[in-house]
């Protein structure tokens, strides 16, 4: 059975990045409450296994320069060899639930990220994400997480997980990034051409919900 995010167990400012600042404002009187007494507050479903959902393509973006910023990402994204493997619906925690799958090889799986229905626009501008998996955890990481996004994570991802945020960086400039933290650690394990996209997705999912577990954050 889904387990929930528990909004009372959030800090303040995972709570305002999640649901936006108005929306956690009217929420947190029956926070305080909740943490005062105790008393998990269920929020969003969090599922063990992320199931994406393959879409058929088409001309994607809730704004007219929503859809521009998504062409241009995606031909910077082509421009540097990333090679995709289709669009697809991805359900979480966050709203931004819109992802075309790419992978760089030799070592590095890369998402462009955006909502078609966002409550926030600010949450559902589109950026990309790339992660890389090191081949050993000597450092006290398990991958590298590198993101153009406009907004730190919520809730706050796994300690293992080496997580760079450069807001709005175009894609071969976050690539040259993404490559240097991973250096820091040594090397990244390769991407296997044949290996289902979502399968180093699924690997730091389950190292955020141990994460997530560990300071309370889920709920029955």
């Amino acid at each position: 059975m889904p387990r929930r995010l528990n909004l009372a167990a959030l800090t303040d400012d995972e709570l305002q990045r999640l649901v936006g600042p108005d929306r956690a404002v009217t929420l947190l009187p029956d926070l305080s409450l909740a943490r005062l007494e105790g008393r998990a507050v269920p929020g969003p479903t969090v599922t063990e296994t992320l199931t994406p959902q393959l879409l058929e393509d088409r001309a994607w973006g809730a704004t007219p320069e929503q859809a521009r910023a998504i062409g241009a990402l995606h031909q910077d994204l082509l421009g540097i060899a990333a090679v995709t493997r289709g669009t697809l619906y991805l359900p979480g925690i966050s709203e931004v639930r819109h992802v075309r799958a790419y992978v760089l090889e030799p070592d590095v799986s890369a998402a462009l990220r955006w909502s078609e229905t966002p409550d926030d626009p600010a949450h559902g501008w589109p950026f990309v994400q790339l992660i890389s998996w090191l081949r050993d955890r000597a450092s006290g990481f398990a991958c590298v997480l590198t993101s153009s996004a406009r907004t730190p994570y919520a809730p706050a991802l796994s300690e293992e997980i080496d997580v760079h945020l450069h807001p709005d960086c175009p894609p071969p400039d976050l690539l040259s990034a993404h490559r240097a933290h991973v250096l820091r650690h040594g090397r990244a394990q390769k991407v296997q051409p044949d290996v289902d996209w979502v399968r180093p997705w699924q690997a730091m999912h389950a190292l955020n919900l141990t994460a997530w577990d560990r300071r309370g954050l889920l709920t029955e």
